[in-house]
């Protein structure tokens, strides 16, 4: 055989794995660990049982297995075999399996045990894809709980060994590996700023760039020889990518589209040598790691990678197009040095670099986690109860567990039902799970397209348009002026062929559905109903609202089942859609339909409304006025309404509000009567006074200081009265009311009711702070030291005031006359 850089590190490897039963092993692209590896351990005689490798792609697993066979002299199928989906090649000689990550999951939670599996080797960790995450952490609790002979082993190019090595409390072995030199060249300038995101425009200069730098590449190492390799997001930019080069390279350059929707066949073709010309392979991140494609020596590198995100639009996880990650420009740089020195061109700037993340991440932190949810509850375990290297987010799984519920797959406690244990089976998401357990065969075509890209370009939103063009494509081409995208229409009948197999082992129903029906069972909470008004805009079952262009076809139906849509969490616009009858809805959801009594604060109306209503989760189907509604209920509702129109305390209860705060600050037991205090406490002390209030004009005239009083027992106030009392009585025996401000108590009093007093009022042994008033009641002096004021200037003031109001007293000596309102009559 070839000598191999990971050749090396066999025998530390083997020794780890033959004293520890585990082993984290570092090794670059292009080692020979994901082909070396498993034959070392064989070889070794580590295990007696089937050594079973986890390949993230079915490419790589079925070219590992092969490739392995071939150093063996055999066929893979015989000591080499591998498990993909809709594909097999193993027999009883095979010990070696290699399988996709989901076969492993399949395999754990058939027999937890592994009977016959001796070593589990978890290869391209670093990718990080859910699926790998649930099976390392599933293969601990096993190894830990039920076989302490399993070996466990991470591989790995580019990961950051160290938390997954703590994890599996393993040894970690570094391969250096080996590659030649490759010249990096990056752009002068960018092609345009951008975000995290790629938006379809940035995309699309993007791809003309990379066309461009392509053809150049070609040009500048013609004479060096070697293929090309160009990394690009996913099928549809290579195929563009591979109509615009098909006219601009020399006829020697044969182009190979690699992606992991291409027929295997071709996918072969793109990694096997030419017999001549010089080939450009056009791959996506499948050509990363895993695979070698023959005589690299030119990769050029568009910088966008596809990452399974949670996609809000379709509710379920969709590859969402982002800039790739240092240690992914790393690994394709490698690429054009496995054989000679080589050259990549990348389609950014140096400068642009720095800011790229340095690794990809973890798939658990952003991808739809329905299926681990749905996995989870199969094993019997809670997220908290196995060791994640990245811990599911709570509020997510949350989520999953919510729709599994509407779904039927869990029951209230969470735990798994029988119909949830044949979604467990299927391999399908949840949703689309659930509609082909309970549609059968005709829901198939249903689930295949729902799984797959919108095959229509420029089409309105009807689904009944995608399922014409997929039973016919021709005939709807030349009928319909839409674009028809033929490889994804390709691929939707194949997977329809294949779930219509389980659809008859499931089927729920005898009568068959309507398409729409069964796009509800799938999506039963994108349920929409028709808002009123012109525009088509739509509340779903679920909570939220999407909208439908005005010209779209189905912008007048009452009710929709919404598939697809942009996503956007304000009101988000939808893509693919069916329409649905009332019927069918309560035919399928009668059960989840019942009647509510409302009784709320409607901020539009400003006021409280008393309905009787038929719902469907946020869907209202009939409405109708609640009559005898409880008065418990509408002060419970106008109290929602006092918080959104707001509390604002004035004249004689903003007065007693101040009374009692000025009181407890001084240490005394008394209610929280500052603003926030009375909005945390508002239902103790408001909601027993609201009988009859109703709107906002109730809550206007609403006279807050009644509620106040009712707050204070009598011993509060008595405390608060011998405190800081609400009046100072005048010696006409006149109630004056006392403001309490921040600077002290205070008053407002015309001057000639005070004559004969020689004593400063005041009010918890705080002088009032007084403002004196004329006989038309305008300020004239304010005082607190009223006995100071009479014999200083007052003198002063009642010169002023004798000529302004001549019929009034003003005594030489206030302090001996009499308090009086009175006027002198007129002469006549």
């Amino acid at each position: 055989m070839t000598k191999l850089p990971i050749d090396a590190v066999l025998p530390e490897l083997i020794a780890a794995l033959r004293a520890k039963g585990r082993a984290v092993l570092q090794a670059p692209p292009g080692a020979g660990k994901t082909t070396r590896v498993p034959l070392a351990m064989l070889e070794a005689g580590l295990t007696k049982g089937r050594i079973v490798m986890l390949e993230p792609r079915r490419l790589a697993a079925r070219a590992a297995a092969e490739r392995m066979a071939e150093t063996l002299g055999e066929r893979a199928g015989e000591t080499v075999g591998y498990r993909v989906r809709g594909d097999a090649k193993i027999s009883k000689a095979t010990r070696i399996e290699v399988v996709t990550e989901g076969i492993l999951t399949r395999m754990l939670q058939s027999s937890p045990d592994l009977p016959g599996v001796g070593a589990v080797i978890f290869d391209e960790f670093h990718e990080r894809s859910l699926n790998a995450d649930f099976g390392l952490a599933l293969c601990l609790e096993v190894a830990g709980a039920l076989r302490d002979d399993l070996i466990l082993m991470a591989m790995s190019a580019t990961l950051d060994a160290g938390p997954v090595a703590e994890l599996m409390q393993a040894p970690m072995v570094t391969s250096q590996g080996r590659s030649y030199d490759v010249e990096t060249r990056w752009l002068q300038r960018p092609i345009a700023a951008q975000g995290s995101r790629v938006a379809p425009r940035q995309g699309a200069r993007r791809l003309d760039a990379l066309v461009d730098l392509v053809q150049q590449a070609e040009k500048d190492t013609r004479d060096t020889g070697g293929g090309i390799l160009v990394f690009l997001p996913g099928e549809g930019e290579i195929r563009r990518a591979a109509s615009a080069l098909a006219a601009r390279l020399p006829e020697t350059c044969v182009v190979k589209p690699l992606f992991g929707a291409l027929p295997f066949a071709e996918q072969r073709a793109a990694i096997a040598p030419l017999a001549s010309g010089r080939k450009v392979v056009l791959a996506t991140s499948i050509a990363e790691t895993s695979l070698t494609i023959q005589d690299i020596r030119v990769v050029v590198d568009m910088g966008q990678a596809r990452r399974a995100r949670f996609d809000p639009g379709s509710g379920m996880s969709r590859l969402i197009t982002e800039k790739v990650t240092r240690a992914e420009a790393t690994q394709r740089q490698g690429r054009a040095g496995r054989v000679a020195e080589g050259i990549c061109y990348r389609l950014w700037t140096k400068g642009e670099e720095g800011a790229l993340a340095a690794f990809p991440p973890a798939e658990i932190e952003a991808a739809d986690l329905t299926s681990l949810a749905l996995e989870l509850a199969l094993w019997g375990a809670a997220s908290g109860d196995l060791s994640f290297l990245t811990p599911p987010p709570e509020g997510a799984l949350t989520e999953a567990q919510v729709l599994l519920r509407m779904l039927g797959a869990l029951d209230e406690q969470g735990r798994i039902t029988a119909h949830g244990k044949a979604l467990a089976a299927l391999p399908l998401h949840p949703r689309l799970g659930h509609m082909l357990v309970t549609g059968g065969r005709e829901a198939a075509q249903l689930a295949a397209l729902m799984a797959e890209r919108d095959p229509l370009r420029g089409a309105p939103t009807d689904l009944l348009l995608r399922i014409q063009a997929i039973r016919d494509p021709r005939g709807f081409m030349r009928k319909r002026p839409y674009q028809v995208n033929l490889p994804v229409i390709e691929r939707i009948k194949a997977e329809n062929r294949r779930l219509q197999r389980q659809g008859t082992q499931h089927a729920k129903l005898d009568a068959p559905l309507s398409p729409a029906a069964m796009a509800a069972l799938a999506y039963p909470d994108r349920i929409g109903q028709r808002r009123k008004g012109g525009t088509p805009r739509y509340v779903l079952s679920g909570g939220k609202g999407v909208v439908l262009e005005d010209s779209d076809t189905l912008a007048a139906a009452p009710f929709i089942v919404t598939l697809d849509s942009d996503g956007n969490l304000r009101e988000a616009r939808v893509r693919m859609a069916a329409q649905i009858s009332l019927g069918e809805i309560r035919a399928l959801f009668g059960d989840q339909i019942s009647w509510h009594s409302i009784c709320e604060w409607s901020k539009r109306e400003r006021r409280v409304v008393s309905r009787k209503q038929e719902r469907f989760g946020a869907i209202v189907l009939e409405d109708q006025v609640w009559k005898d509604v409880p008065a418990e209920a509408v002060a419970e509702a106008m109290l929602d309404g006092v918080r959104d129109l707001g509390l604002r305390l004035s004249g004689a209860a903003a007065r007693l509000a101040a009374r009692v705060e000025l009181v407890r600050a001084e240490g005394h037991a008394l209610p929280d009567f500052s603003p926030l205090g009375l909005s945390e406490s508002i239902d103790h002390w408001l909601l027993p006074m609201l009988t009859g209030v109703k709107t906002a004009d109730d809550w206007k005239r609403f006279d807050l200081l009644p509620a106040l009083r009712a707050a204070l027992d009598w011993n509060q106030t008595q405390l608060l009265d011998r405190e800081a009392a609400s009046h100072f009585t005048s010696p006409l025996g006149n109630r004056i009311p006392i403001t309490y401000a921040e600077t002290g108590p205070e008053i407002e009093v015309r001057i000639q009711e005070l004559f004969g007093v020689s004593r400063h009022p005041a009010s918890g042994g705080v002088p009032l702070k007084i403002t004196l008033l004329s006989p038309a009641r305008r300020p004239i002096q304010i005082t607190r030291d009223l006995p100071g004021f009479w014999a200083g200037s007052y003198a002063d003031v009642r010169k002023d005031m004798r000529a302004q109001y001549p019929r009034h007293p003003w005594p030489e000596d206030p302090t001996q006359a009499d308090p009086t309102l009175r006027a002198k009559r007129r002469k006549p």
